[in-house]
């Protein structure tokens, strides 16, 4: 087990890692990111506040439902310096993420029904299956998986 640094109210980068289950070199990766901030001893050693424990912790649950870092950075960027996400901050980033987290869930779900439907034949060729594209309809669209990728009604209602 690590022992304390000396303050109290700091840890080292491997007190950080130990207490948060993050390995070291991705505590690096997200202060390189602009997602955490750290202060140099004279011998050049991280320091950081105790509050990163709970930025650490709110950076993997974001992590965890899909959020980019990028947006998860801009987020931590309106905490002042050293201070740890409070409820209401969690609730905040929570609201202003909550649509886009409901537009993937759906197109997740839609990609689960149709990938199930197209197993079902055992084809597994969108240009080729009878059944979920007959006639290569959906190759006028253009290329790739279209009913995947866009909001495509099913090919019995399409009337082109």
């Amino acid at each position: 087990m690590a022992s304390l640094a000396p303050d109290a109210d700091v840890l080292t980068i491997g007190e950080l890692s130990e207490r948060s289950g993050v390995p070291a070199s991705a505590l690096r990766f997200y202060e390189r990111q602009g997602l955490l901030r750290s202060h140099r001893t004279s011998g050049n050693q991280r320091r950081y506040p105790r509050a990163t424990l709970r930025q650490v912790a709110f950076i993997r649950a974001s992590q965890s439902v899909g959020i980019p870092l990028s947006d998860i950075g801009a987020v931590l960027g309106f905490l002042p310096d050293d201070a740890e996400p409070t409820q209401e901050f969690w609730e905040r980033a929570s609201a202003c993420w909550k649509d886009m987290l409901n537009t993937r869930i759906k197109r997740l779900e839609r990609m689960r029904d149709l990938f199930t439907d197209c197993i079902g034949c055992g084809c597994l060729s969108f240009d080729q299956c009878a059944l979920i594209n007959p006639g290569d309809k959906l190759g006028r669209h253009g290329p790739g998986p279209r009913r995947l990728v866009n909001d495509y009604a099913p090919i019995a209602d399409d009337a082109g």
